[in-house]
Formats: C-alpha cells, structure tokens, sequence
C-alpha cells in the first residue's frame, strides 16, 4: 500500500461447536465458557479496545445464538463500553465462512482488519500493536508465529516419511492482520474455487506474501480439557481504595430536610437536590463505586430520572453495595469527612457513625467520621452549601 491504513477493525470469531471441549466444560460451548467473571470472547474485545488503531469489532456467534449474544453483547457495552463501535452476525458452517459473513458486516471505509478466535482470550495488546504498525507499515498481511520447539515428522499411514526442518516452522496464531479488500478477494475465489483451508493466511499466501511478527507462547488457544486448567487460576485478593465527593446547596423552606449518613438533623436548613440530598453517603456510594471502578452515582441514579426524585440515599448505597459485590469487593474501612460552617455536627457525630455502619455491615473502628469547617472561607464558609469528602478502603478478590 502508498498510505497508512487509518480505519482497522477486529472480527473475534466466536461461532465454533467446541465439541472437543463440550464434555469437560458441561455442554458449554468454550467460547462462552467465563474466566474472571466473563465469557472468553469478551476477555479479546477488551484488548482489541485498548489498541487506539483498532476502530471496530465484529462479533461472529453461531447462527442459533446471534439474536441472544447480540443483546447479550449490547449489555455489555452499557456496563463496560470499549469505546469501539461494533456488530454482531451470525457464522456459518466452517470457519472461513464465519470470517466471510464477518466480512460482510465491515463498514464501507473499514480497510484492515485483524481476525481473532475467542478462544485465545490471553492475546496481547502487543501483538495486536503489532499487526496494526505492520499493516500501516504497508504489509498486506501479516500473522504472529512462534518458534517450534518440538522436532516435526510428516507420517504417511503409520510410517514416517520425512523430517521436517525446525528452523523453518513456525507455529502460528491470531490475531492475523490483512487489507480489507485482499482478504474480501482472497475469500471470494476460496469460494468460487472450493478451498478449505484453516486460517485466512492460507488464502491470502495465494494472493499476496504473508509478513510475520514474533507472537507469544501466553496466547495459547483453548482447545482440549486440560487447556481448562488455565481458566482456573488461583484467584488472589488486592487491597483497593475509592475517594468520593460532592456538594449541595442550602435551599429554602420548600426544599430538602438536611440528612447526613441516613440520619435526619434537627433544625431549618434544607438541602437543593433531585433525591434526599443526603451529600455525605452521596460522596460515600461514589467512593465505594470507586474501589471496582463502577463510574459514578449520576451514571447509576441520574438526577435526570423522576423516579429518583426523593429517593432515599441509603437505598441507592445499599444498591451499590450488591454491585460491588458482584465484583467481588468487600468494604473494611471507611474515613468520610463533611465540610461546612452551619449546622453544628459534633452532637450528632455518634449517631451518624452508627447508621453508616450499620449500613455497610461493618464495626465502630471500620468507620470514621468528622465533620469541619472552612473557617468561614468560600460557599461553605458563607453557609452557601454543604459538602462531603469518602476514602473507601476495600479487599478485592480477582
């Protein structure tokens, strides 16, 4: 090529029977199959994404799972968005028809794209950098291989006919990178000339050279029951932390009654606010979002949404704790710290510190509370508003 490609997408292939597999993994198929909570294919969608060269993805499924997985898929975006647009399509009967229907879903100014199976979820952002440079590079394909390490003999029946040269074998892998349009041609004539080959440099070797780049042993494809092991790493806890904060405005007498850590305080201040405005276990439920990177509390109860108006804050915390949870996250400590001139909170500091407790499970020396004051300084200190700042200490099991 005369320019650097500028519009590359993936297509992870996920469309196979692994039928080698389906006894071992219980009938499921293994590019469903969940390593650290999600399904293999997902664990490749995520690397492509984190390579700034890759636009794209193409997610192929088997026919009778494409309208499921495609839901399936969109749900995880909306959880977890790449930051890559994509598709889903179905496969067809072998592999090299499931790449050419992926093909065919490809946006018109797409002009590279890397074919992945799903079953190698432990491919590198290197290798896919990689395939990227040499596309833009100008090569017009290009795959990862390793060194064969073992001796390899050609057999005819039972007998062994030659020995093949090591030096000369390499092992290979995906992602294999190609012009768009080279491997649109190159499946066009497997189809018109009845070829059946096992990957898509096969096809491409007919047309055009095929570059290399230096893979990686780790991308191992999952293939046979003893390849599960490998999705069954012995799981490890990590110490995590989350910082939290936010700010609310004083009101008047039609606004919110003053609530902090769940606990009413006495008195005439009101609170401007879409919910309760209760602006400590706000700055509280983002600190706690922030030890799984969960986002923030607007993204989960947006004050966009009428059936928030006046929600209880200890309801949107203890949703977020299941959350959490989810992502195997277990709270230990919690420092929070209100900042404000008005009202005065050391007599309700005790009270305070017991309902947050109670409200993330956890003893009176996991949980520290203060409040104070900005000696008068800015819109707290002009008794304009409130504020509150959350350190969440946790253990996260991965």
């Amino acid at each position: 090529m005369d320019r650097p490609l500028k519009n590359t997408w993936g297509i992870i292939l996920a469309a196979g029977s692994g039928t080698r597999l389906a006894e071992a993994s219980g009938g499921v198929r293994k590019q469903y199959l969940k390593y650290r909570g999600v399904p293999l294919f997902w664990h490749s969608a995520r690397t492509f994404s984190r390579v700034s060269g890759v636009k794209g993805l193409v997610f192929v499924f088997p026919p009778e799972d494409a309208k499921a997985m495609a839901k399936q898929v969109r749900q995880f975006f909306r959880s977890e968005d790449l930051g890559v647009k994509w598709a889903v399509c179905e496969g067809g009967e072998r592999r090299q028809d499931s790449v050419f229907n992926g093909l065919r879903e490809l946006p018109t100014k797409c002009d590279g794209v890397l074919v992945h199976d799903s079953a190698r979820p432990f491919v590198s952002a290197r290798i896919i950098n990689g395939l990227v440079d040499a596309l833009n590079a100008g090569a017009q394909g290009v795959i990862p291989v390793i060194p064969v390490t073992d001796t390899i003999k050609k057999v005819e029946g039972d007998t062994v006919s030659a020995t093949l040269t090591r030096s000369e074998l390499r092992a290979v892998q995906t992602p294999q990178g190609f012009e768009k349009d080279l491997l649109v041609q190159a499946h066009e004539r497997a189809e018109q000339e009845g070829w059946d080959v096992t990957d898509d440099a096969s096809m491409v070797e007919r047309l055009a050279e095929v570059a290399t780049i230096p893979g990686e042993q780790a991308n191992i494809k999952i293939t046979t029951p003893e390849d599960l092991a490998r999705l069954e790493e012995a799981k490890v806890t990590v110490p995590c932390v989350g910082w939290g904060y936010d700010v609310h405005r004083f009101g008047g007498e039609n606004d919110r009654p003053l609530v902090l850590g769940g606990v009413p305080v006495p008195g005439s201040l009101t609170i401007v606010a879409h919910s309760d405005g209760d602006v400590l276990l706000h700055a509280l439920t983002d600190a706690v979002l922030g030890t799984f990177g969960g986002g923030d509390i607007g993204t989960h109860f947006p004050d966009t949404d009428p059936k928030f108006s006046g929600a209880n804050s200890s309801l949107l915390l203890k949703e977020t704790l299941a959350l959490a949870e989810e992502a195997g996250v277990r709270i230990v400590h919690a420092d929070l710290t209100v900042i404000t001139q008005i009202p005065k909170l050391s007599p309700h500091a005790a009270q305070i510190t017991k309902n947050v407790c109670r409200l993330l499970g956890l003893d009176a020396h996991q949980v520290n509370f203060k409040a104070t004051t900005e000696e008068k300084l800015g819109f707290t200190g002009e008794k304009k508003g409130i504020k509150a700042v959350a350190t969440v200490t946790a253990l996260r099991e991965m």
